[in-house]
């Protein structure tokens, strides 16, 4: 706190002041602070007349609370226990810094708070030099007497252990544990107050370090006999607050001092600290004797005399010359640190190193070796290891940082080096070999760059880790290199057997899969070559790996030809096939000339005859036949495991097309080769029904007279254009069918109304006949005429049918209309 308590009290009510209101009904204006014990030791025979008659406790009985305060002197202890109490205690002149609290001065809290508070001179006072006796004296008697003990430290003592006086917490917990703990029934709660919290750091974590020193600290007591296996949380429950700096944050100070003032007087708060637990169970009255006997015990305990001035003299000045010696040298250290904790590789680094850590411990024995020699020995070897410490982990993030550089360029250069010496067949171990050399040259020069001699750390876990990451590196570089092979392999091979996959199912015959499997044999001798050349380059020696990568190309192979095979024998491909063997076979002689059908030529047979050998395409190139293959063992199945990998399916990759797909091609290809033997016949007939000349020198002849009259005659010339237009008009668009669909429907609409009129005249006649006809005639009228707007448009060969049968179940309908009324 330092600069923060060096001022006055403020007045009680004082105009500006964010103090706690300080009115106590029993001062009467006048100071009511007591010297319990004076700075010799001696104790107070006015406490008793205190208690009665300054502050009124003395009728309190068991409702009364007691408050002590405990740290190093000049941390602003009174200061705070004025902010939280009103009391008026003395606090350290601004002009001048130096002891202001001798001896524990006794208080009550304003406001009528029931609570009686103790001002305990501070430690590690310059007054009292080597003589530490008081302070354990003072903070045992507090630890004794006190409900609940305020830690008064500053924020940057927190993880000290002489700083936040651990060493004394340690020696009077311990005394306190053989003086009273196997009598006293209640516990303490020792309430960590942290001054000046102006860092980011959270009271959290600040609190968790305080935690963790107060359990090694009790760890470490000399238990008495019986208490062995006691536990802190038995006679202690820690509380932790903070305060920010309350000469920069004056208005923030105010406040957490009221926040934490709160706690020792709102009684319903969650954060109340004068728990029942926590009482002694000593009434009001019987206090001043009660502080008297304790004093008594604390003062008369020779226990407290444990170390030696010297050795604490020692143990002091030791801490004070380490703690100044690593202020330059961490100086020196953490401006390297946040660039090797982002992965950059700190030149210099080690030279730094080594330079702050020589410059440190020569401090530090220029001063510290005129002290005790035991202590300064065993504070030099701590010194030493905090030093190494931090070193070490540093020099670990630089080894981490070139471990991972070393890792990287490693793999990018023998990639780019494997790529290089492909064509200029080097071995896979010089090229890589030398690339490794380099990596390992440089680590291992960083390394040494890093060692610090009298160190007791080493990097050669470090160095054996990057061997073992350029082994790994190295075996993943092999494999690549290998699978780069094989793709390479694969695809030369591909493009070979695509020719020969191509030229041999595009002319198909008996041969066919003997060239085939020629052509696998040669593609994959070559590659096999080549897999052995790469594999001797690339130094893979083992007989199995060699085995497995020479089954892996083979497989690839085989499934690069497969591949290619199903592409040629896909459906569509498959049926240009077949029609292309029966087109040479039906329209093409054995000279390959075009045939020109006759009417003495057998087109039937001819026809079977292209079918079936077409037909017979269709299992050859349903399976794969390896039997000519000089390569693959026979029968194939006992290739797998030995030609091809274990577990490889040969058996599968040989069904190019399935039996049910051979059925449906079977039927497609039917249906195209009908088509075409319609055409040949349609083209027969057309070579045979051709009109005779003299024919077409008659019809001139007799129609010449017709033909004038139409070409002179106006009415007879346009309606003959008109006729001959339509005409011409619906045979370019084939629109015959539907023209002569509806003249036929027009022809039943007009029969049927004929026939409706013919019946009405008949029934006007003979009423009582055929009653029903008319009812009849219009529903069979209504079906044709459905029939009609529902039947395609499209199908020539369905309307001509339907035009005949129409045609003749009319004529049929006429000849009885007819013989009716001839009746």
């Amino acid at each position: 706190m330092g600069a923060a308590d060096n001022q006055q009290v403020p007045e009680l009510g004082g105009a500006g002041s964010h103090a706690v209101p300080r009115t106590n009904k029993f001062s009467s204006g006048k100071l009511t602070r007591l010297q319990m014990v004076d700075d010799e030791q001696r104790f107070s025979d006015k406490l008793s007349e205190y208690m009665q008659q300054r502050w009124g406790l003395a009728d309190a009985g068991f409702d009364y609370n007691v408050v002590a305060v405990f740290g190093s002197q000049s941390t602003g202890k009174s200061t705070l226990l004025n902010r939280l109490f009103g009391t008026r205690f003395d606090v350290m002149d601004e002009g001048q810094r130096q002891q202001t609290t001798r001896g524990i001065w006794a208080d009550r809290g304003t406001d009528a708070m029931p609570v009686l508070i103790l001002d305990v001179e501070g430690t590690d006072g310059r007054e009292r030099g080597e003589n530490q006796d008081f302070e354990r004296k003072s903070a045992l008697f507090s630890l004794a007497v006190a409900e609940v003990l305020l830690v008064n430290m500053w924020e940057t003592m927190v993880g000290l252990y002489n700083g936040a006086n651990m060493g004394l917490l340690k020696t009077v917990m311990e005394v306190n544990l053989q003086l009273f703990g196997g009598s006293q029934g209640s516990k303490t709660l020792l309430h960590f107050v942290i001054r000046d919290h102006v860092s980011s750091t959270p009271l959290a974590n600040l609190a968790k370090t305080l935690r963790i020193d107060m359990d090694r600290i009790w760890m470490g007591l000399n238990k008495p006999e019986g208490l062995e296996d006691a536990k802190l949380g038995d006679y202690f429950d820690l509380k932790f607050s903070s305060l920010p700096h309350k000469l920069l944050q004056p208005e923030n100070f105010e406040q957490a001092a009221l926040a934490l003032r709160s706690q020792f007087v709102d009684t319903k708060s969650n954060e109340y600290v004068f728990q029942p637990e926590y009482k002694r169970r000593v009434p009001a009255d019987g206090f001043p004797r009660y502080a008297e006997a304790v004093w008594e015990k604390v003062v008369s305990n020779k226990d407290l005399d444990l170390p030696t001035q010297q050795e604490l003299l020692a143990q002091y000045r030791c801490d004070e010359i380490a703690a100044a010696a690593l202020i330059p040298f961490r100086a020196a250290i953490d401006a390297l640190r946040p660039r090797v904790r982002e992965g950059e590789i700190v030149q210099g680094l080690g030279e730094v190193a080594r330079t702050a850590r020589s410059q440190a411990l020569g401090a530090f024995d220029d001063q510290a070796a005129r002290y005790h020699s035991e202590v300064y020995a065993k504070k030099r070897s701590a010194f030493v290891q905090t030093l190494d410490g931090e070193l070490h982990a540093l020099a670990l993030n630089q080894v981490k940082n070139a471990l991972s550089q070393a890792a990287d360029t490693y793999s990018s250069q023998s990639h780019k080096a494997l790529e290089k010496a492909e064509s200029s067949e080097r071995s896979f171990s010089v090229v890589v070999g030398t690339v490794r050399k380099r990596v390992s040259t440089w680590f291992n020069d960083l390394v040494d760059s890093l060692t610090i001699e009298g160190a007791e750390w080493t990097l050669a876990a470090e160095v054996k880790q990057l061997e073992a990451m350029l082994d790994t590196i190295t075996a993943k570089l092999r494999e690549a290199e290998m699978e780069r092979a094989l793709k390479q392999l694969r695809r030369q091979a591909q493009d070979t057997l695509s020719e020969v996959v191509a030229d041999r199912l595009n002319n198909p015959d008996e041969a066919m899969w003997s060239g085939v499997m020629a052509g696998f044999d040669a593609a994959n001798a070559e590659a096999e070559q080549q897999l052995r050349r790469r594999m001797d380059m690339a130094e893979v020696y083992g007989g199995e790996q060699r085995s497995k990568l020479q089954r892996a190309l083979r497989s690839g192979v085989w499934e690069d030809m497969v591949r290619a095979l199903k592409e040629e024998v896909a459906d569509q491909m498959v049926l240009l096939k077949l029609r292309s063997k029966l087109e040479d076979r039906f329209r093409y002689d054995e000279a390959g000339l075009p045939r020109v059908w006759r009417p003495s030529d057998d087109i039937d047979a001819q026809f079977a005859q292209a079918r079936s050998a077409a037909q017979a395409l269709l299992p050859l190139f349903s399976r794969i036949d390896t039997s000519a293959s000089s390569t693959l063992p026979q029968p194939v199945s006992a290739a797998v495991g030995t030609f091809f990998p274990p577990g490889f399916d040969v058996e599968r990759s040989l069904v190019l097309i399935s039996a049910s797909r051979q059925r449906e091609l079977g039927k497609r290809f039917g249906r195209e080769a009908d088509a075409l033997y319609l055409e040949a016949k349609r083209a027969m007939v057309t070579t045979q029904n051709h009109v005779p000349v003299w024919v077409m020198v008659l019809l001139v002849l007799l129609g010449w007279n017709e033909a004038m009259t139409i070409l002179f005659n106006p009415l007879y010339l346009v309606l003959t254009a008109l006729i001959a237009g339509s005409a011409f008009v619906l045979h370019n668009l084939r629109l015959w069918g539907p023209a002569v669909r509806a003249v036929g429907g027009l022809v039943n609409v007009a029969n049927d109304h004929v026939h409706e009129l013919l019946v009405e005249a008949v029934n006007r006649t003979d009423p009582g006949r055929n009653r029903d006809a008319p009812a009849e005639g219009r529903s069979r009228r209504q079906a044709r005429s459905e029939e009609i707007e529902m039947d395609p448009l499209g199908d020539s060969s369905k309307d001509s049918s339907v035009s005949r049968s129409s045609n003749s179940s009319h004529s049929i309908s006429r000849s009885s209309s007819k013989s009716q009324l001839h009746t």
